[in-house]
């Protein structure tokens, strides 16, 4: 069952139409998610799919040679954990610069494909651009400054690019099922940590959102960018804006591309709801957070660390 997503401009919401920032609160309090037209990257991405796609097709013993570990979250990594269940995905998370991480970490960069790091730069650079522009706007839409969300968000945010491969499977999970038995899943169900996620994705469809009981698969729509709101916009907003619940397929026939651009604050950021009427979340520290996430995903340490550890 195909799922029909709001289809909003970024231009009009940049220009503070009030229709277009009405639609973005309305997809805020609903699903979570929308589409966004307009946004200035739609020449980008013909070569941005094809640079990660040469990436992806190369031996798994090169792309290895920059193979993430505990200590540095940064580069390839193909035995991802959500919610403690293997997804069958390959991927490699990047970042811009790793000055202010408390892993301590360096980026690496692969020699191959040609122009690996300044394509994805480049894309990481625009997406962060594209998602503070909203994430000021959506601060407007729940009565705060710009500014109030954005402040966050300056010179050290701790922002990554991930680029995800879905290789074809020999046994993927039914599409409409909660629970999938032993089928595999592309990313089991979960919700983002971060703010915002702006997700691209090739012509092969995957993404599903869960609306109620049942699971929606969300089209592929050319060049339009996906974006959704994540755990701290939901503690920003005191629930009001509650992170999607989102997971990908596996597929029997065709591989996969895509690319989640992950807005994160800075390390520091005590995350706590904007209005204190019936204030529903404890103060969440980021940092804090964020490391015991990443632990989780890289290695079954039980139980991961949702939100709900932080209601009131």
């Amino acid at each position: 069952m195909y799922f029909s997503l709001p289809v909003i401009s970024f231009t009009a919401i940049r220009n503070n139409d009030d229709f277009a920032l009405n639609s973005v609160r309305k997809a805020c309090e609903t699903t979570g998610m929308f589409r966004l037209t307009e946004h200035g990257l739609e020449s980008q991405f013909e070569n941005f799919l094809k640079n990660m796609k040469a990436y992806f097709s190369q031996p798994l013993e090169h792309k290895k040679l920059l193979e993430r570990n505990e200590k540095n979250p940064w580069g390839y990594f193909d035995r991802e954990l959500t919610k403690n269940k293997r997804d069958w995905k390959e991927i490699f998370d990047l970042v811009a610069t790793s000055s202010n991480d408390v892993f301590e970490s360096e980026m690496r960069w692969p020699e191959t494909p040609k122009l690996f790091k300044e394509i994805n730069l480049d894309w990481h650079k625009k997406n962060r651009d594209i998602a503070i522009t909203l994430l000021g706007k959506i601060s407007l839409i729940l009565g705060a400054p710009e500014e109030e969300l954005t402040k966050f968000f300056t010179k050290e945010d701790t922002s990554f690019l991930r680029l995800n491969h879905y290789p074809v499977c020999n046994h993927p999970a039914k599409s409409h099922r909660d629970f999938t038995g032993d089928g595999h899943l592309g990313i089991y169900d979960h919700t983002d940590s971060g703010a915002l996620t702006i997700l691209v994705q090739s012509e092969t469809p995957g993404l599903q959102i869960r609306e109620s009981s049942h699971w929606k698969t969300v089209p592929s729509e050319g060049e339009e960018l996906i974006v959704n709101t994540g755990d701290l916009l939901q503690i920003w907003s005191n629930d009001q804006f509650p992170a999607p619940v989102h997971r990908v397929l596996a597929n029997d026939k065709f591989d996969r591309y895509s690319a989640a651009f992950f807005l994160n604050p800075k390390y520091e950021t005590d995350v706590v709801p904007l209005s204190t009427a019936n204030q529903r979340f404890r103060s969440l520290n980021w940092g804090d957070f964020r490391s015991k996430r990443s632990a989780g995903d890289y290695a079954d340490l039980g139980e991961e660390i949702q939100i709900d550890d932080f209601r009131v």
